[in-house]
């Protein structure tokens, strides 16, 4: 466990107005952009959306959303108990570095110690350079009992919980799996932020283990993001002056523990 400093970086996330309802309950969702685990709430945007499922005992099936939607999900809580897992995936966007040393900070924070000399060794220029990211979202919320498991949906970049929060014995303690590419990602940084009912945010890192998977701490009362990120070469770069030199993949999941 690593003790982490104020985040240099913005997050995106799913956060429900309720992670516990009943069935047939009105259920609000809200994509959000921010820090600290508060931010904007986003509205729902097709063509800024690649993916948008929810997965309910067993049963993967599209989102249906309209253009604007704020809160992106808008539905009745399925009609039977079970686990409900929202994903959504963003579509590419893109940021320009024009201070090298914001890149630094970021991929210090973010724990990729190599960037700086891998930058240099393609050669792309410190002075103006482009990233382009994207995000990969999920919630759990628990309708009724909450009975069922998270799964691995193929996101890009994915985290999964190991442990249902709504229903197993936790003994204070959560397991989340990160994958990449459908693969385990070993030894890789996993930021958590803890939201108490104040809305005061702790934050702490941890790291997956040689199988993927991060544990770490939870307390009754409680709501979680979880938070990974990829940091790799952009596909495009050296295309042209203008392309961007690097991608970042970044992966979350919210959940609350009950009381």
């Amino acid at each position: 466990m690593i003790p982490a400093v104020a985040a240099q970086a913005h997050e995106y996330w799913l956060e429900a107005e309720e992670y516990q309802v009943q069935p047939r309950e009105k259920l609000a969702v809200d994509l959000r952009n921010g820090q600290l685990f508060e931010g904007t709430r986003q509205a729902y945007i097709e063509n800024r959306t690649t993916r948008y499922d929810a997965a309910f005992n067993g049963v993967i099936a599209p989102v249906e959303a309209r253009m604007g939607d704020r809160p992106a999900y808008q539905a009745a809580a399925p009609d039977q108990d079970g686990l409900l897992v929202i994903a959504h995936e963003a579509a590419p966007s893109s940021l320009t570095y024009t201070e090298w040393e914001k890149f630094l900070t970021f991929a210090n924070h973010k724990d990729f110690p190599n960037a700086a000399a891998d930058h240099a060794a393609a050669g792309y220029s410190q002075e103006k350079f482009k990233e382009t990211y994207t995000r990969h979202s999920k919630a759990l919320i628990a309708v009724g009992e909450g009975t069922g498991s998270d799964m691995a949906l193929g996101l890009q970049t994915e985290l999964i919980a190991l442990k249902n929060p709504y229903t197993d014995d936790l003994n204070g303690e959560m397991a989340v799996a990160l994958t990449y590419q459908d693969a385990p990602r070993r030894d890789a940084q996993v930021e958590v932020y803890e939201r108490n009912a104040d809305s005061a945010v702790t934050v702490t890192k941890y790291r997956t283990d040689d199988v993927g998977i991060a544990r770490f701490p939870v307390s009754a009362g409680m709501t979680y993001l979880v938070d990974a990120v990829v940091l790799r070469p952009s596909p495009v770069a050296g295309e042209t002056p203008d392309s961007p030199v690097w991608e970042t993949l970044w992966a979350s999941l919210t959940f609350a523990v009950p009381e």
